[in-house]
């Protein structure tokens, strides 16, 4: 497999230091000199193939985690801050970009809050409304800093994903009726009882820590029933843990903290339920049927979805998926992807993606052969689920499930079979998100990209109204 000139330098210093080796130490163990490695870690030098093996014979290193760009999320952040026009005097190149954020991530980081900063107030400005002084623009949202934590650790947690996976070995989870083993742990354990709620009773989930009663609706669904007592199981078992990751964060409001301790509650419990070896081992044999794994496991298409996106385990990941949970009107409300395909921070996904065609297709797997416009290409799949209570009157809110692969993994999905993965003109162009999608002639674009010149000619009305320069 051809690598390429590889600048690793960072995270070859994170494994010597991770051995509490010298340099020295570290040369002699690898078979290099000690200059040569500190021109590795320093950049001045790419790492040879000798190199990569010897750190995976030494050290146990998956050579596709050094080699496949474990920085594809912080870059794709970086490039769309500096695809704003306040940068127009600007234009760095890949390998500039690549060397920022390999060895200065910190910087890129707080390029990209400062970025952020200025579109929250350019927008709060145009927006001309009373809250003009009353949140400060330079700060992030709690939710947005949320989604950020969980964005940059790549949606997995290792301490809280371990002993959850560790308590469903205890518990047996995934071997028979998972309900019986829940309610049995709350009730063995934590001396907690599970009730159904009334029937006027909106609430999904309640706890009275005082009688000890967990309250479950009598309406939810087996998979969200079992979820949510899950989650009760997470902040009784897990709350040590779970703080410590919160300390470690370094949240700047407590609304952000509470609002990441109820999404660790939740990893805890989609681990919990999907125990990550079990998952792992039956996402390879069902080659990701969605529907197959859900049955297998007693879950729901999307906690699937969701766990698939997760597994990035240290010498055990499972195939890089990107994964989005998307409303009628485009907004993307979950997102996580370990694939080179990054989701746009700002605006909506791009129309030409299968995602939205899920609406129009209810209750059928919607499969897309994509390129992006760096010309990777992709396995797409969608599907519409609904969510919510049953009954004629309650709001059932629907949602397309998005995930998919690189065009490279698709053998291991069963989606893949039947499709003509070599033929070039199968493969539909979508973009990121149209203010930086570099298409000049996409007739669905919404706004012209942000950092190209429009040429408009009042002679000829073409399908675009005006040309890209």
């Amino acid at each position: 497999m051809a690598i390429g000139k590889l600048f690793i330098g960072r995270k070859v210093r994170e494994i010597r230091q991770a051995s509490s080796t010298t340099q020295a130490q570290f040369a002699d163990m690898i078979g290099i000199s000690t200059s040569y490695l500190n021109q590795i870690e320093n950049n001045q030098r790419p790492v040879s193939a000798t190199v990569l093996l010897s750190l995976a014979e030494k050290f146990g290193i998956d050579i596709t985690e050094l080699s496949s760009g474990q920085n594809d999320r912080l870059l794709s952040a970086l490039t769309e801050a500096l695809s704003d026009p306040l940068f127009e005097t600007y234009s760095p190149g890949l390998q500039e970009l690549k060397l920022i954020t390999q060895n200065a991530p910190g910087m890129a980081h707080a390029l990209i809050a400062a970025h952020q900063a200025y579109r929250r107030g350019n927008e709060q400005l145009a927006s001309f409304d009373d809250r003009l002084g009353s949140a400060p623009a330079q700060e992030a949202t709690p939710y947005d800093e949320v989604r950020d934590f969980f964005h940059f650790v790549d949606n997995y947690i290792h301490e809280l994903d371990v002993a959850a996976e560790a308590l469903a070995i205890e518990l047996k989870l995934g071997e028979g009726e998972n309900h019986a083993a829940l309610t049995g742990c709350l009730e063995g354990r934590h001396g907690v009882r599970v009730v159904r709620g009334e029937a006027g009773d909106e609430a999904i989930r309640r706890f009275d820590p005082v009688g000890r009663i967990l309250t479950v609706s009598r309406y939810a669904s087996a998979p969200t029933r079992d979820f949510h007592i899950a989650v009760q199981i997470a902040q009784l078992h897990a709350a040590e843990k779970i703080d410590a990751v919160l300390k470690q964060a370094s949240f700047r409001s407590d609304e952000a903290i509470e609002i990441c301790r109820m999404g660790l509650h939740n990893y805890f419990a989609g681990a919990l339920i999907l125990p990550y070896r079990n998952f792992h081992q039956a996402a390879r044999e069902l080659r990701h049927d969605i529907e197959l794994i859900a049955a297998r496991f007693g879950a729901s298409l999307e906690q699937v979805c969701h766990r698939l996106s997760t597994l990035q385990r240290p010498g055990l990941k499972g195939v890089p998926i990107f994964f989005a949970r998307i409303d009628r009107a485009g907004n993307i409300t979950k997102r996580h992807s370990a694939a080179r395909l990054q989701f746009a921070r700002f605006g909506a996904a791009c129309p030409l993606w299968n995602a939205h065609q899920a609406f129009e297709m209810p209750g059928r797997i919607n499969r897309q052969l994509a390129e992006t416009p760096d010309g990777v290409r992709y396995l797409c799949i969608a599907t519409q689920v609904s969510k919510g209570s049953v009954g004629f009157r309650a709001a059932q809110p629907r949602y397309a499930l998005a995930f998919g692969c690189e065009i490279s993994y698709a053998d291991q999905f069963v989606y893949a079979d039947d499709l003509d993965l070599s033929n070039r003109a199968a493969y539909d162009p979508i973009g990121i998100s149209c203010r930086i999608c570099e298409r000049v002639t996409c007739t669905s674009r919404a706004v012209p990209p942000l950092k190209r010149k429009l040429v408009v000619d009042h002679r000829v009305r073409n399908p675009m109204p005006y040309e890209i320069e």
